[in-house]
């Protein structure tokens, strides 16, 4: 082919893909390597997008950005400091007593299961047999307990060394005011970019603002309302399992399910009765499942709804790449790039994907049944 001979379109976007997919690969390595710290960059980043519009709101009282900004994360992080240092001595008693808390599970388990218990128990007695003496059983148990508590210990913290960093970079970016803003306009040359720019930053900023807050406040009151329910029925610790329901929900499909099994284990533990001691996670589940399809989208509007498929993927990727944290910040950067998506005509198709209202009934006329004839 002559040199000066155009690549045929095919070609041309043939190597548009593979450029994109290569990409996405190079990033998703820098997410993985870099993340610790990227990861509270992105932190805080949200959590300023979620304040920013309380600062607005100050600034337009007199009250200047940085000092709002200061006072605001100065009292969130000493809310979160004085919860978290009164739910660590419950977290701590749960975690330290999780072998035992199964033993006890296995025990109530074996009164209604007599057959799947001797069963399980000859092949204890094998295994037994095999690995040597009854006392390396024990020793066994001894030395899962530490290693859970210094696993728990070792992530407990990596969050709070995230946390601090991020609260730091929100303040900053908060108390700038618009000086992050203008930054970001200035680079675009033409005044039609600049005007776009503005436009799509300030959608952003309160369409994630506007979903971050809410979510956080619907999360708030499931942990209320979670916590009530289970104090009525008389499950110890109930603040506890409140804010772990308020923090779990956060994480979409695993969070409801993990918070209600860890209430089913406490709960064999707490009750006579397997039937009493499944009433509590049914509570669990019953505000989480009335909460996910009744009230947030009530409240959260169909713009910002957003289809399953994508919120698992995206979950499923976070959680690899950042872990707990990783999938806990999942949907809203998946807001986050939703909102891009709406604002830039490229991006469209893929934020028609990311969308979960139906394209179909939109733009396509569906023809009568009968039009055949």
């Amino acid at each position: 082919m002559d040199a000066q001979t155009p690549l045929p379109q095919q070609d041309l976007t043939t190597i548009k893909r593979v450029l994109i997919g290569i990409f996405i690969v190079l990033v998703a390595q820098v997410l993985f390597v870099a993340q610790d710290v990227v990861m509270p960059m992105v932190l805080g980043l949200l959590i300023a997008q979620t304040l920013r519009p309380v600062v607005r709101f100050a600034e337009k009282r007199g009250i200047p950005a940085a000092i709002s900004a200061f006072l605001i994360i100065v009292f969130l992080a000493g809310g979160l400091g004085v919860g978290a240092y009164s739910l660590s001595g419950p977290i701590s008693d749960l975690v330290s007593s999780a072998p035992e808390t199964g033993l006890k599970i296995r025990e109530k388990f074996a009164e209604y299961r007599d057959e799947i218990a001797a069963v399980k128990e000859a092949s204890e007695q094998v295994e037994t047999l095999t690995d040597g003496p009854s006392s390396n059983e024990a020793q066994k148990v001894v030395v899962q307990q530490p290693a859970l508590l210094s696993a728990a210990a070792s992530n407990a913290f990596v969050g709070l060394t995230t946390l601090v960093v991020a609260l730091i970079l929100a303040m900053f970016l908060l108390s700038t005011g618009t000086l992050f803003y203008e930054k970001i306009v200035g680079i675009m040359p033409l005044l039609s970019e600049k005007k776009r720019a503005l436009r799509v930053i300030y959608d952003v900023e309160r369409q994630v603002s506007r979903y971050l807050f809410t979510i956080t406040l619907i999360n708030a009151g499931l942990g209320v309302a979670i916590g009530t329910g289970l104090w009525l029925y008389g499950m110890p610790n109930p603040v506890m399992w409140g804010c772990i329901a308020a923090v779990l929900n956060f994480l979409p499909f695993i969070g409801a399910w993990g918070g209600a099994v860890a209430v089913a284990a406490t709960a064999m533990v707490v009750y006579p009765t397997l039937g009493a001691a499944l009433v509590a996670p049914a509570i669990y589940l019953g505000f989480t499942i009335l909460e996910g399809n009744f009230l947030t989208p009530m409240i959260v509007g169909r713009r910002l709804e957003l289809n399953i498929v994508a919120v698992f993927l995206t979950v499923t990727v976070w959680g690899w790449l950042w872990g707990l944290l990783g999938a806990l910040m999942a949907v809203p950067i998946l807001v986050v790039v939703k909102v891009l998506c709406d604002n830039f005509e490229s991006m469209n198709a893929f934020g028609q994907f990311l969308s979960g209202r139906p394209v179909i009934e939109e733009e396509v006329e569906v023809p009568a049944a009968d039009s055949a004839d």
